[in-house]
């Protein structure tokens, strides 16, 4: 064989052999573009849904129900901060320093004494009625007061001291009480709503009533001034009230957070559970104070929500205007 035909061979050969190792390696090197670029992409498109998922984006999903391609809920997270940081300490200040100022109060100031003594005579002011009404109201009230407390405070004056046995049991306890406990409350409520609201009409004189602390200030200028007062006084008048608005509010943003079945968009539970915590912080406020005038400040007070009865002398000088209205048309009612 000629040495011009060998060469020929070998270029017959060698030739499409680098030609195809060299197609190789590039579409190799194209291949390996291809990938690290997906894998790029890929990390992007994870750290993208991921930013998304935290600030609460809808996805798609084939759940059904309230917001179901919602991973996250960034309202709930805010609706607890709020909460926690701001709620929650406002309630412990609320209930030291309420109950603290009327210890205060009290040890500087004294009761509220009946500057003409007990007469001995008993007066009708509360029928058998009014004081069940009174009575299941006040303690499913005080049972919600302790047990909503325990739910929003315990963890920060409980729970570190017990076990965390006792303290799963009493927590639990306190919402499963809390939770049947509540309806009670709400069916009594709409009862003294209906059946009080004609007599908490402010008056005029009401508005002395608040200028002389209601007569209850035993020195100084306002000693001995015994303010006009109908059936329920100015200050019984605004815990009245009070009660009525928050308690309207407490029972319905109640009845959104135990109902399940309402399947309530997760604002507005977050937005109930805030007007829940605020009403109750206001209605404990009012129970506080209302629990001192009752039993501590006003001698002869507490008798009345005890058997309906009040001391004859007790509703001239804290009731006046109603005691004079019974007695002028001879519907003024003794006990035997």
């Amino acid at each position: 064989m000629s040495m011009k035909s060998l060469r020929s061979l070998f270029a017959m050969l060698v030739i499409p052999l680098v030609l195809s190792m060299g197609l190789g390696l590039s579409a190799s090197a194209i291949a390996a573009d291809d990938q690290n670029s997906q894998q790029q992409a890929g990390k992007t498109s994870e750290a993208d849904l991921w930013r998304a998922v935290k600030a609460g984006d809808s996805g798609f999903t084939t759940a059904q129900g309230i917001e179901p391609g919602v991973l996250i809920n960034v309202v709930g997270n805010q609706g607890k901060d709020v909460r926690n940081q701001y709620l929650t300490p406002v309630m412990a200040i609320t209930v030291v320093g309420v109950f603290v100022a009327f210890l205060f109060f009290y040890l500087v100031n004294g009761p509220s004494k009946l500057s003409k003594g007990f007469s001995g005579k008993m007066v009708l002011r509360w029928t058998k009625a009014d004081l069940w009404i009174h009575w299941v109201m006040a303690s499913s009230c005080m049972v919600l007061i302790f047990t909503g407390l325990n739910i929003m405070l315990g963890k920060y004056v409980l729970q570190p001291y017990i076990g965390e046995g006792f303290w799963a049991a009493l927590i639990y306890g306190s919402k499963f009480i809390h939770d049947w406990v509540g309806p009670i409350f709400i069916v009594s409520w709409v009862l003294c709503v209906v059946k009080w609201m004609p007599m908490q009409t402010f008056k005029m004189y009401d508005l002395k009533w608040f200028l002389v602390v209601g007569g209850y200030i035993n020195f100084g200028p306002f000693k001995g001034q015994h303010p006009d007062s109908g059936f329920a006084n100015a200050g019984e008048k605004m815990w009245f009230w009070s009660l009525t608005i928050f308690g309207l509010f407490i029972a319905a943003s109640g009845l959104m957070l135990v109902l399940p079945g309402l399947d309530l968009p997760r604002e507005a539970s977050m937005a109930a559970l805030l007007i829940h915590s605020i009403s109750a912080i206001i209605i404990i406020a009012f129970t506080i104070v209302h629990i001192w005038m009752a039993t501590v400040l006003s001698e002869g007070g507490m008798e009345c929500m005890v058997s309906g009865y009040c001391d004859e002398n007790w509703a001239a000088q804290h009731h006046n205007v109603w005691y004079d209205e019974i007695k002028e048309n001879n519907s003024i009612v003794y006990k035997d």
